[in-house]
């Protein structure tokens, strides 16, 4: 039934095209036809349509033909479809390209006032656009890093404007009275021009001026029997899916931030007789045993394995074609459907293993600097001068053996 209602919405035969075949065929022989059914349907059958309209021949299958379309789900979908199965040529980065069309249509609203958007353009294109090319790899997770670019250039057009409307200046004549008033009567938000200033100072003759850092006033943190707590209830959901737990432990169990945990490739964990590992940094790290038979039964599956995203090397798949998870579900779902204190669990969690592990050690285990673990020792009230690596620097540290605590 898939597929003839896609012959019929693609009509690869008239005339004849093998792209149009392979589309057709790509669709209707997933594992499970049902969700095919149901994507065709969603949002008042828009995939469905933009499908009838590449069979009508209307839109051509190429990168440039789908920029010029709206930059909707559907749309974004079906070219990474296309991507994956090699029928359209991969894209250096397509977030990239992304945010690259989110700030042409930014700039635009900017345009008829020329003392926010001037400096607002040199800000995006000479300091973001450089360092997110620099990032822009196959394998890198752009997505915290473009969110983070968006941000600070519209705090930074919010005030210019504030700049404009309240104190009838521009950036040209930007005093650290204005700063420290702007920073002060607003959300901690505002706190995200500090980039943006710090870009004018080196391209402007300005009074020597800085955004003060708000110091957290205090450090959230959970007990470990709340921690374990959260072990046990993601070993015990049976309702929720493996790739959940299995990404939710690995943050619980590690600390590693959300968006590496969704990045990570099948070729980091390691199952031998010994037992199960993952490579989060230069060294692998034990996972506990009773949690093992989970980690299988995800590496057997994978959730998205019956669906277009198929033949990936993602540890965790997600629901389109050729991409991991989104960071942004895998958060939602810890935070929100299971109520996870995620800066909470991640100090809790690096605290207690600086008390199991020397820092250097866990450093090379998890991937995080010397310095952030030694923040986290001195925290512990773990001083770095208490281990043996320390004292003798010819000492050379035995790799970890021991996993971190579970049920």
């Amino acid at each position: 039934m898939v597929q003839s209602e896609l012959t019929s919405i693609l009509r690869p035969n008239d005339p004849p095209d093998l792209r149009l075949k392979r589309l057709v065929l790509i669709l209707s022989t997933v594992k499970r036809p049902e969700s095919i059914y149901t994507w065709l349907r969603a949002n008042h059958g828009a995939s469905a349509e933009l499908l009838r309209q590449i069979g009508n021949r209307e839109i051509a299958l190429s990168h440039e033909s789908f920029d010029k379309l709206p930059k909707t789900a559907s749309v974004e979908h079906i070219r990474a479809i296309l991507v994956h199965n090699k029928m359209l040529p991969a894209q250096d980065d397509r977030q990239l390209a992304m945010f690259t069309q989110w700030l042409d249509e930014r700039l635009l609203t900017l345009s008829a006032t020329p003392a926010i958007h001037s400096p607002i353009e040199r800000f995006a294109r000479w300091h973001h656009l450089p360092r997110l090319r620099e990032k822009s790899t196959e394998t890198k997770n752009m997505n915290y890093a473009v969110r983070n670019a968006k941000q600070e250039i519209t705090e930074a057009g919010k005030f210019l404007q504030w700049l404009l409307d309240e104190r009838m200046t521009t950036a040209t004549h930007l005093g650290q009275i204005h700063l420290d008033e702007y920073i002060s009567e607003g959300p901690s938000t505002r706190q995200h021009i500090r980039n943006f200033v710090r870009y004018l100072q080196r391209e402007e003759t300005l009074t020597r001026v800085d955004v003060a850092r708000r110091e957290a006033k205090t450090t959230p943190m959970l007990t470990q029997s709340e921690r374990l707590n959260h072990v046990r209830r993601l070993m015990e959901a049976e309702n929720m899916s493996d790739s959940i737990r299995v990404a939710g432990l690995i943050f619980l169990l590690y600390g590693i931030p959300i968006g590496r945990i969704s990045m990570m490739k099948v070729d980091q964990v390691s199952v031998r007789p010994t037992g199960l590992t993952i490579r989060l940094g230069k060294e692998f790290a034990p996972v506990p045993e009773a949690l093992i038979p989970l980690f299988l039964d995800h590496l057997g599956s994978r959730d998205m394995g019956g669906t277009v995203n198929t033949g990936t090397d993602w540890l965790f798949p997600g629901a389109r074609a050729g991409k991991p998870r989104s960071p942004n579900t895998l958060l939602l779902k810890l935070r929100d459907d299971l109520g996870i204190d995620l800066r909470g669990v991640r100090n809790t969690t690096l605290r207690g293993l600086v008390e199991e592990i020397d820092p250097s050690s866990l450093a090379k285990m998890l991937g995080y600097s010397k310095q952030t673990m030694s923040k986290h020792a001195s925290a512990a009230t773990v001083p770095w001068s208490r281990y043996v690596t320390d004292k003798n620097p010819n000492y050379a540290s035995p790799r970890p053996t021991r996993p971190p605590a579970a049920p």
